[in-house]
């Protein structure tokens, strides 16, 4: 069955991403802009890889790791070694929607020159404490039990694993939810930006939270040599 562009007309114009869609878009736009290529060629290429499994955009190379019913999740590597930028979903109705990476430029432009994004000061396991709010911290994924599959109380059905990170100075485990557990896989290096660290038995527990973001920075080498 043929999937949608991303610039497909048959889609209301006024559709309105969500809060995470934003930032993925806002992602998309600094990596076109830090990479120094067309965004909308970018948009055109990351759609051409969900259809294909794989595209290559200037000296960037997109590939689709996995699909779902709402989402699919893309790895973003450069260079001859495809070193990894970064890896996380995006959404099936953005995917589907009309190009918006150029109305995100502008901002882009005014940030990039004032921001680095991997200089924000990160945090390092033994120095976490329960009830911390918007914390950075880069971790190994040490393991990632089943899945098992909980009724919220909200009444719906969702999937929750409980993930062991760990770096020099500790672990401590990690939930994931829905979409998040097929984003990384043990041995991967990952990225917590505006986390939340809270107690769950007895442990302290890293979550990412709404207004939080979970990014892969470097893929397992095993899963890299599959490339």
């Amino acid at each position: 069955m043929p999937r949608h562009s991303w610039r497909d007309r048959g889609r209301p114009r006024n559709h309105m991403f969500s809060y995470k869609d934003r930032r993925i878009l806002e992602s998309l736009a600094r990596i076109a802009v830090e990479n120094k290529v067309n965004p909308n060629e970018f948009s055109d290429r990351i759609v051409y890889a969900w259809n294909h499994e794989g595209s290559e955009c200037g000296h960037l190379a997109i590939r689709c790791r996995q699909r779902t019913r709402d989402s699919a999740i893309f790895l973003f590597t450069k260079g001859q070694g495809r070193d990894v930028i970064v890896q996380f979903p995006i959404s099936i109705a953005m995917l589907r929607e009309k190009n918006q990476l150029g109305s995100f430029m502008e901002t882009v432009l005014a940030q990039t020159s004032s921001v680095n994004l991997r200089s924000a000061t990160t945090s390092k396991i033994r120095d976490l404490r329960i009830g911390m709010k918007k914390v950075s911290i880069e971790a190994e994924v040490l393991e990632i039990p089943e899945t098992r599959t909980i009724c919220t109380r909200y009444g719906t059905m969702a999937c929750v694993s409980n993930a062991l990170i760990g770096d020099e100075t500790g672990s401590m485990k990690m939930s994931l939810w829905n979409q998040q557990i097929g984003m990384v896989h043990k041995g991967d290096r990952v990225t917590v930006k505006n986390g939340q660290v809270s107690s769950f038995s007895g442990e302290k527990q890293l979550r990412v939270g709404r207004s939080g973001t979970l990014s892969v920075m470097e893929c397992a080498a095993a899963d890299v040599h599959a490339r």
